[in-house]
């Protein structure tokens, strides 16, 4: 098994500090604290997948940022969250290609199919956890927005 991001980030953290890197050590810094926080709450050290799962939520706050930043004509404050954007999704797990997701989905479907009806577009929810749990059962990850989109089509055939 590879080291856990958060070793990871604590390696790359004494390397942009000998680099003199600000950004990226204040960056790296953020999500150390982010990690560290969560792992206080829990009381116990944090598994792979919490890891990453903290580090989507840091990366969806990034992706909102440069949004905000964008519409209000603040480009050099988007261009910053983009930079972090991409320091983060460097300890994250491969990401699923659209097809792998497909058929994640798809197998979501027919796992619930399996209950003798066929799902239809309320049960969206349903397929939605079952198909998260799939991704991260994979080892990789998927854009949320991407895996409602192929569940919402899926559905409606």
């Amino acid at each position: 098994m590879s080291e856990s991001i958060g070793k990871r980030i604590q390696t790359d953290i004494i390397t942009a500090m000998k680099a003199r890197d600000e950004h990226r050590l204040t960056t790296l810094r953020m999500v150390k604290s982010a990690l560290k926080n969560k792992e206080i709450d829990k009381r116990e050290p944090l598994t792979d997948a919490e890891e990453a799962q903290i580090l989507t939520t840091l990366l969806k706050q990034r992706r909102e940022s440069v949004e905000s930043f964008t519409k209000g004509g603040r480009p050099e404050l988007a261009a910053k969250e983009t930079v972090e954007i991409a320091m983060i999704e460097a300890y994250m797990p491969q990401a699923a290609t659209p097809e792998e997701v497909l058929a994640i989905v798809q197998g979501a479907i027919a796992h619930i199919a399996e209950g003798g009806t066929k799902p239809g577009p309320k049960d969206m929810g349903a397929v939605m956890k079952v198909a998260q749990q799939r991704i991260l059962a994979s080892g990789t990850r998927a854009d949320g927005k991407l895996v409602s989109e192929l569940v919402k089509s899926e559905l409606a055939k």
